[in-house]
């Protein structure tokens, strides 16, 4: 394991938990949402496949960008010891 990934604790990961379900709920619909969350915890799902795809359209400037935007916009989820550049 590389030193420098630095373990999330368990608040922040229900920090994020409750983050995206709300982001979901929201966007979808709660029978939507809970489609979704159904869907994906009861079926064979291959995130790693599924992620191949997900920002094809988008640069990995933009994407970047993107990432560091949010991280400043939501420091209650970002771990104590990361980075934002």
């Amino acid at each position: 394991m590389n030193e420098n990934i630095q373990v999330i604790e368990n608040a922040q990961i229900s920090a994020i938990m409750s983050a995206g379900m709300k982001l979901l709920r929201e966007n979808l619909g709660l029978i939507e949402c809970e489609l979704f969350v159904s869907n994906i915890s009861q079926n064979r799902f291959d995130y790693t496949k599924w992620r191949e795809n997900l920002y094809e359209d988008m640069s990995l400037d933009e994407l970047l960008d993107s990432a560091a935007t949010y991280m400043k916009e939501h420091p209650e989820l970002v771990p104590k010891n990361a980075k934002i550049i």
